[in-house]
């Protein structure tokens, strides 16, 4: 039998759909939501569920990789960070999403991080949850 340890919870809700607003339980989160314009701009005062999911999955995907960085004896990342690029799609059978995760590792080298982001894809709790749900693409950003 799985033991499962859970290690928080969290809530937010929606009124009103995508002209609507969102709130996080305690209060961190208080957004409109208003889908942007043809060309991907916001009126600069609300979000949407493609920015919030970009965040989330920038953020939790960066944990992934200083998990494994540590892991693999990696002991500095540097200034490294994770972009999340989310693009809201639609096709024949319907809207869907597809995320690019440029990832910025300035003080590895190339096949190191390589490793280091593949390994991280495998763990991230949000790779976990969209694999074989939609495209996700990798790409490496090194300095060195």
């Amino acid at each position: 039998m799985l033991i499962m340890k859970t290690i928080f919870k969290t809530k937010a809700a929606n009124k009103g759909g995508r002209s609507g607003h969102v709130t996080s339980e305690d209060g961190t989160l208080d957004f409109a939501i208003k889908m942007p314009d043809s060309e991907g701009k916001t009126d600069g005062k609300s979000t949407n569920p493609e920015q919030l999911f970009a965040a989330a999955y920038s953020t939790c995907f960066a944990g992934a990789l200083q998990v494994v960085a540590k892991e693999q004896n990696v002991d500095d990342l540097g200034d490294f960070s994770v972009t999340a690029i989310v693009a809201f799609n639609k096709d024949k059978d319907g809207f869907f999403i597809g995320v690019t995760l440029d990832c910025y590792l300035p003080t590895v080298n190339t096949e190191t991080g390589e490793e280091l982001v593949n390994a991280a894809h495998e763990i991230c709790p949000y790779s976990k949850a969209t694999r074989d749900n939609i495209t996700v693409r990798l790409n490496l950003l090194v300095d060195v």
